[in-house]
Formats: C-alpha cells, structure tokens, sequence
C-alpha cells in the first residue's frame, strides 16, 4: 500500500485532525517511537518544514498538549 500524495493545501487544511490525532496518541499512552511512526507525526513534520513560521514542530505540539493535560486550565 502506498502512501496518498497530499499538497500543502490539503495539508493545511487537515491540521487540527492531525493535532486531535496527536492528542489522543498521547492520552492512549503511546510512547515517542510510536508517535512518531504515525501519518499525522509525518504531516506536523512536512507542514512545521514547509511553512515554519505557520506551523510548530511536531515536538513543541507534543510538549503544550502534555502540558494541557497535565494541567487543564479551569477558568
């Protein structure tokens, strides 16, 4: 099976389903090898590499969502 070709568009479009992705990686436990073997870890990759002042590296995701679930804000 081969991986499906996406543009910049396209990418950027999916961005928050990538970041959810990556939220629910790290809330079912997957440690950093396995997250970063997955489609969405590859697509943060590509869009962090293309436009980086638009897009953080995946790795800087990874450390606020941890932080968020850590310790929620209750306002």
């Amino acid at each position: 099976m081969t991986a499906a070709k996406l543009n910049i568009d396209e990418l950027e479009a999916g961005y928050p389903l990538f970041c959810k992705a990556l939220r629910l990686l790290i809330l079912k436990g997957n440690s950093l090898k396995e997250i970063e073997r997955t489609v969405c870890w590859g697509h943060l990759e590509t869009l962090n590499r293309c436009l980086p002042s638009r897009y953080k590296a995946p790795t800087y995701l990874m450390a606020l969502i941890k932080r968020d679930i850590d310790k929620p804000n209750h306002y």
